[in-house]
């Protein structure tokens, strides 16, 4: 009889790690409940499946009654408390503090291996390290946790020195070792440390683990660029769904995004399935492209594999959507979304907060209603577009709600009460002693002088900022611009160079403009070699078309047409900077071609692309396509001819002797004809009176 119980016990305890590894938690539970005599075995079994279910409270019930049962704790069942992701930070320090009274904490390694976890995962580091420093026993996946967690944390230094004692200590490395290590490395800077460690596992023979391969695949994605990431996944073994989703996640956010969704439909051809993970990164670079086609490709994927009401993909896609001004699309996608949550509601809020006031508004008011707070990036994004009736309203929640004193939501509303023309509530807002010192609103009001014209007001803002960011350099630079002190405002950029600050577009678009007013060409081509030397990566279209208007303007028409040729993504304004360029220097016919060809490209030109083409065909003479442009300027397009569109017209009819034509459309003028027009039918006349004189 003595012999039966004990088998019995077994066999309940058998039967409970059995159900719950089925994920049969509740039966498990009922077996549990249903034991004649528990013990610590079936009390550890039962912790172990709600900490691995995530139900830390249950977890710490059965803690509490089996110590108030006389049975004590042992090193598993503190070592399974402490792995529960859910379990907060005191309690965490309490189990330690039980712990460590009960001896188990440092009697061997996987106790301490479960807590500085847990301190990593709340981001008490130090507290992690001195843990893992107080440990008598140490082993691999005490190593491990410790690497990994420093190379997470972004500890590059730390998590090599940690990789490097290990490797002292001579323990056979695992594949989590490198993994570990290989998280740890974020930019360019840690290039070096990746190629070393990428070697040792070529020498220890871990690359065919797929694990580490694609670790190294997201390594160089993050510290040498998308080539070099496709490389190292064209050699990674076996390839899981994980490889997949990390080069396409590699492509998305890097220069080629098109080539996330190459290697998506790739995916498909190798017999894998996307997940949650592979849409979002799929769908993020239909974001980064703004590409319709590709992105309802994707949608149809989503719809296909059923993740249309999933709220991370979900959003995603409303997101997308309102990118492409499609908030039709938009809307429909977050009302498939089954559990609506604050990321889903604030993808949708900021797609409507930059094209209606109004509705943005009544979508605040109807997330509230729905029991969702908004947080401060909710507000940020939906006061950047409102009315002032509506931003007074909104002002007044946000003070309500306790927002008014978040950096964010402060910037964003002294920037709207100052795009509405309300300046002495901006300036209100900034005079606030309670408001914390941000860089941020320094920045916002000198932005507010500048646009203004009190550009001395801007620069004495600048000289009370304590740590200026890139915003500051450039509105002061800008300053100097508008103000006429161009010799200043490369002074400036000389010493925000010295100051380790790295220019962005609006550096080079201020610079650039001083440039383009001097006709200093010599400046201007120097600034192109300085972002083509830095690899101005971020040299985006606004960039590109001040520089051809600069070139342009500044005699150097060849560097404009290479420039605008080289453009991987043009706009109506890049079309207009050369048909602009080549005008100014006579090249009529080649002006007139670009601008057909911006039409076949199905860009549609607007008052200032006609502009620039009616100019070209002036300065060549060119009087039969002047007045075909004029003509499909509102027969096909629908745009009202403004003076200066008709002011181009007459000047090249009366300039080239068609004198009567010119009288005729003076007349149809829609509106009376200024002193210009005039003046260029005159000079046409007299033109035309000194040709006849010759000719007699």
């Amino acid at each position: 009889m003595g012999s039966s119980l004990p088998q019995c016990e077994f066999f309940y305890n058998n039967l409970i790690s059995l159900y719950s590894s089925l994920g049969y938690i509740s039966v498990a539970r009922k077996v549990f409940d249903e034991m004649p005599q528990k013990n610590v075995v079936s009390y550890n079994s039962m912790i172990s499946t709600y900490s691995g279910d995530e139900n830390v409270e249950e977890a710490l019930n059965l803690f509490f009654e089996m110590t108030s049962f006389g049975l004590f704790p042992t090193q598993f069942t503190f070592g399974s408390l402490l792995s529960c992701n859910s379990l907060d930070i005191d309690k965490g320090f309490s189990l330690q503090a039980v712990a460590m009274k009960s001896g188990y904490l440092f009697a061997d390694s996987f106790v301490g291996t479960a807590l500085l976890s847990l301190f990593g995962r709340q981001g008490y580091i130090n507290e992690a390290f001195k843990v893992f420093d107080e440990m008598s026993f140490k082993n691999l996946v005490t190593w491990n946790a410790m690497i990994s967690l420093f190379g997470h944390e972004g500890y590059v230094n730390k998590c090599m020195l940690m990789f490097c004692e290990l490797l002292r200590a001579q323990i056979s490395l695992s594949e989590s070792s490198f993994v570990g290590v290989i998280s740890g490395f974020q930019s360019k800077d840690d290039l070096d440390s990746g190629e070393q460690v990428h070697g040792l596992i070529i020498k220890l023979g871990f690359l065919s683990k797929v694990s580490v391969a694609n670790s190294l695949v997201k390594m160089y994605g993050k510290c040498a660029g998308t080539c070099l990431s496709e490389k190292m996944f064209n050699l990674v073994p076996n390839r899981d769904l994980l490889s997949w989703n990390t080069i396409i996640g590699v492509f998305a956010i890097g220069e080629e995004p098109i080539k996330a969704i190459d290697f998506f439909c790739n995916m498909y051809k190798d017999g894998f399935f996307p997940n949650r993970t592979t849409f979002l990164s799929a769908i993020t670079s239909c974001t980064w492209l703004i590409n319709l086609t590709y992105g309802e490709f994707i949608h149809a994927k989503v719809i296909k594999n059923r993740f249309e009401n999933d709220v991370v993909v979900g959003s995603s896609l409303v997101n997308f959507y309102a990118k492409c001004n499609r908030l039709d699309s938009s809307n429909r996608c977050f009302e498939e979304i089954l559990d609506k949550n604050l990321v889903c509601w604030n993808a949708l809020l900021v797609g409507y907060s930059d094209r209606s006031c109004l509705t943005s508004v009544l979508l605040l008011r109807e997330m509230i209603k729905s029991g969702i707070s908004p947080n401060e990036f909710t507000f940020s994004s939906v006061i950047k577009s409102l009315l002032p009736p509506e931003l007074y309203e909104v002002h007044s929640l946000v003070v309500k709600m306790g927002y008014h004193l978040n950096e964010y939501v402060s910037s964003a509303l002294m920037a709207s009460y100052a795009k509405n023309g309300l300046i002495l509530d901006a300036f209100k807002l900034f005079d606030d002693d309670k408001l914390p010192y941000s860089v941020v609103h320094s920045n916002i009001i000198a932005g507010l002088y500048n646009r203004n014209g009190m550009y001395h007001k801007a620069q004495d803002i600048f000289c009370e900022v304590e740590d200026p960011d890139i915003v500051s350099w450039n509105i002061l630079i800008a300053a100097c611009s508008r103000n006429g002190d161009y010799k200043e405002a490369f002074e400036l950029f000389h010493h925000m160079q010295m100051n380790h600050i790295t220019p962005d577009c609006y550096t080079f678009v201020s610079l650039l403009s001083i440039c383009t007013n001097l006709c200093n060409l010599v400046s201007g081509s120097l600034l192109h070699c300085l972002m083509t030397k830095s690899n101005f990566n971020r040299c985006d279209v606004m960039v590109c078309n001040v520089m051809i208007d600069m070139y342009g303007k500044c005699g150097s028409v060849s560097s404009a047409v290479k420039l605008f040729d080289e453009m991987p993504v043009r706009n109506v304004i890049s079309w207009t900077a050369l048909v602009s360029a080549l005008g100014l220097h006579g090249q009529g016919k080649d002006a007139l071609e670009r601008f057909k060809q911006m039409e076949m490209d199905g860009i549609e030109p607007d008052k200032l692309a006609f502009i620039a083409v009616l100019s070209a065909c002036r300065h060549a003479g060119l009087v039969k396509d002047g007045m075909e442009i004029f003509e499909i300027l509102k027969e096909k397009y629908g745009i009202e001819p403004e003076m200066e569109h008709y002011l181009l017209v007459v000047d090249l009819m009366a300039r080239y002797g068609d004198l009567k034509e010119a009288e005729k459309l003076i007349l149809k003028m829609p509106f009376a004809p200024n002193a210009s027009i005039w003046r260029s039918f005159l000079n046409g006349c007299n033109r035309q009176r000194f040709i006849e004189h010759l000719s007699l």
